[in-house]
């Protein structure tokens, strides 16, 4: 007998699953983990009710499995990612033939905290670039390539996962252009303005051939060994520069998407541009920024006019 025919209808399940996401749906490997682990969650909660098969799933189970994670202080964002992925695993299963009918077609999420996202003020971008520049100045690689991370995180409001994936010829330095691969492996150009093109081009000349090797292949950033840059280097990076400013409570780099983006929109820029250049499928996500801003503009009336 062979092993998958051995294989436990629980794990064979997730692992349909994972393939479906992975394959036609393109996920990253981070959110294959997170949704497999909510619909683990799930399944292990449904057996505990007494629905051990997939086809005995029912929408009351998946309402309790809700309930029980809100009773135990879980937050309602979470809560809405959980049931979106409850719908995205029952429709999979639908299609599969695994089930006859999708339990969780009328399965309502909470609507998520309306929490907006950290913005820095527009000086305090400039000191934390200062600095950088600063401490660029003796010509340390990995110093140069700091500054250049942080103007192009800035300038551009990419993904810190979009700026690690970058290779030198999706810079195109003449037009000031990025070529962006973004969620879902869909590409988009993105624009960078005369200081992230001035700290890149010092990163080209003076940072990445000093610490380049045999394997760095065509990667834009590199790490002190001369390996891609990853994720967790850009956001260690980031959180440092912001942690020392000292008068800010945003951190990591989605501060600096968040930043980019309320700044764009604060300068006039049109709200269907800018949900081009932050690679947003809806505009709706976009439209956050647009509530930032209005923030902003409430609370400077607040501190300026004699009558606010």
């Amino acid at each position: 007998m062979d092993g998958e025919s051995t294989q436990d209808p629980f794990e064979a399940n997730l692992d349909g699953f994972r393939r479906y996401l992975a394959g036609e749906r393109a996920r990253s490997e981070h959110t294959i983990r997170a949704y497999l682990a909510d619909v683990r969650s799930l399944l292990e909660f449904a057996a505990l009710e007494g629905d051990k098969e997939l086809p005995d799933l029912e929408l009351g189970t998946l309402r309790r499995w809700l309930g029980a994670q809100s009773e135990a202080g879980v937050s309602r964002s979470t809560l809405a990612r959980r049931a979106a992925t409850a719908r995205s695993f029952t429709k999979w299963a639908l299609r599969e033939e695994l089930i006859s009918v999708d339990p969780a077609i009328r399965l309502q999420a909470p609507k998520r905290d309306k929490a907006l996202p950290g913005v820095l003020q527009q000086q305090q971008v400039n000191r934390a670039v200062s600095s950088l520049e600063d401490a660029a100045e003796d010509g340390n690689p990995l110093a140069v390539r700091n500054r250049a991370m942080v103007e192009l995180l800035y300038a551009t409001g990419i993904r810190v996962g979009e700026l690690a994936g970058l290779d030198i010829d999706d810079l195109d330095p003449d037009r000031r252009t990025l070529r962006v691969i973004g969620k879902g492996n869909k590409e988009r150009t993105v624009p960078f303005g005369v200081p992230a093109a001035v700290a890149v081009d010092d990163w080209l000349r003076r940072g990445r051939p000093a610490v380049v090797t045999a394997g760095s292949g065509p990667a834009l950033f590199l790490g002190a060994r001369g390996k891609r840059v990853d994720q967790r280097q850009v956001r260690s990076v980031v959180e440092e520069v912001l942690h020392a400013l000292g008068d800010t409570a945003a951190t990591g780099p989605h501060a600096l998407r968040h930043s980019a983006a309320t700044h764009l929109l604060d300068g006039g820029a049109d709200l269907r541009a800018v949900q081009e250049i932050l690679g947003h499928s809806s505009l709706a996500t976009t439209q956050i920024y647009t509530h930032v801003s209005v923030e902003r503009l409430r609370k400077s009336y607040q501190q300026a006019h004699p009558r606010a």
